[in-house]
């Protein structure tokens, strides 16, 4: 599950993570007396305007924008609460802007990245850490990966602060610098556990310019990410609450209801299957023959008819999908029972597109046989012998 930034600076803030001063806006006609609620605040008359969605690269599509007026404020916010927000992360359809987020400018010395997210082939989770913040971290490791800091977290200790302190040092901190940082990590590290986070990040960490009541400079969180695992959800009912629909995949919600696993991607030959492991297996079979997957979408061992009547629906609300793969391995289920809700499925919806089905398991001659006999009834249905086979009809008759 995804916030939005605004959460995650109160989050943040409420840990113990200095973050400027900030206020949401969901109107144009706000804008100026948030702006002056926020200057007045913070004793600046800079503050910045970001769009709250789920997608980045809000900067360089122009949805991040400095203003230094109550006339500027309205400004930007009535060009990104009117128009969608294209960038490389949302594609060309761009995603519709309903939250903006203000907050108090602040001058910055230098900007740092820092994340704790979880290293599956250590089975730890990792502190990583940069003198290059602002930028993305991918083209940082890619380029300049002696520039990226990484620090295992204990299982049961967590970030102990003499590793927070070192890794201070690395990243250039100094003077009252040093214990700042050190807070800033140890107090994300903490978040991170308590809240069953997969990624908390933190870009740009920032560190202010000198001045007379901070000499060494602040350090300040000014932009951060939460992801969290949602099988531990149960547990935070608080942040549960945090969840915002309207930045889901419909798609994926409307699955999620019926107790579908589905996630959307970006090729043109739908998948239908039942468990995790046989639909990662089906995708790179697709891939195999050259063909390319729309989706991953595990119908569970037991599925029902209207399940699977719900899921064909739903793949066919796709119109990238030319063609869907059906791959059932009939365990406890019977693959008779299971054939006749997919030709009862396919029926009452009506396909117009290509549809392979590959059976294995119980009783599964006599659910080839409930195929065959329905080919005379739905013209797009073709029973496969083994997935290989499977496969390689449905790239065929996708073209």
């Amino acid at each position: 599950m995804k916030i939005h930034e605004y959460q995650a600076r109160e989050l943040l803030s409420t840990a113990g993570v200095p973050v400027p001063a900030g206020s949401l806006l969901e109107s144009v006609e706000a804008a100026a007396g948030v702006y002056k609620d926020i200057t007045s605040q913070a004793h600046t008359s800079l503050a910045v305007i970001k769009a709250q969605v789920h997608a980045g690269g809000r900067g360089k599509a122009g949805f991040v924008k400095l203003v230094r007026s109550p006339e500027e404020t309205t400004e930007a916010a009535r060009f990104m609460l009117s128009n969608k927000m294209v960038s490389n992360q949302t594609g060309p359809e761009g995603l519709e802007v309903k939250k903006l987020l203000v907050a108090a400018g602040v001058d910055i010395a230098h900007e740092y990245y820092l994340a704790i997210t979880v290293d599956r082939t250590k089975r730890r989770n990792i502190l990583i850490a940069s003198r290059e913040g602002g930028v993305e971290i991918e083209k940082v490791a890619a380029e300049n990966p002696n520039a990226i800091i990484k620090q295992e977290l204990h299982p049961l200790l967590g970030l102990q602060p003499y590793a927070a302190r070192n890794i201070a040092f690395q990243l250039g901190f100094t003077g009252k610098q040093v214990g700042q940082a050190v807070k800033v990590m140890t107090n994300l590290a903490q978040l991170f556990v308590e809240k069953d986070c997969s990624l908390a990040e933190i870009n740009p960490l920032i560190v202010t310019p000198p001045t007379d009541k901070h000499p060494d400079g602040e350090v300040l969180a000014i932009d951060a990410k939460f992801n969290f695992d949602d099988n531990g959800l149960f547990r935070h009912k608080e942040i549960q609450a945090l969840f915002d629909p309207t930045e889901e995949n419909p798609a994926e919600m409307r699955a999620s209801r019926m107790g579908l696993s589905y996630i959307a991607l970006d090729g043109n030959i739908g998948c239908l299957v039942n468990g995790a492991g046989l639909a990662m297996a089906t995708m790179d079979t697709i891939k195999l023959h050259g063909g390319e997957p729309a989706n991953f979408l595990d119908v569970g061992g037991g599925a029902s008819e209207e399940a699977v009547t719900e899921a064909f629906s739903i793949i066919l609300s796709d119109a990238a999908v030319k063609g869907i793969l059906v791959n059932i391995f009939g365990g406890i289920m019977d693959c008779a029972v299971i054939a006749q809700g997919i030709v009862n499925a396919a029926k009452s919806i009506g396909f117009k597109v290509p549809l392979v089905v590959r059976l294995e398991g119980t009783n599964v001659e006599a659910g080839r046989e409930i195929l065959k006999k329905a080919a005379g009834d739905l013209p797009t249905l073709q029973a496969a012998s083994d997935l290989g086979d499977a496969a390689a009809k449905v790239v065929k008759a996708v073209g």
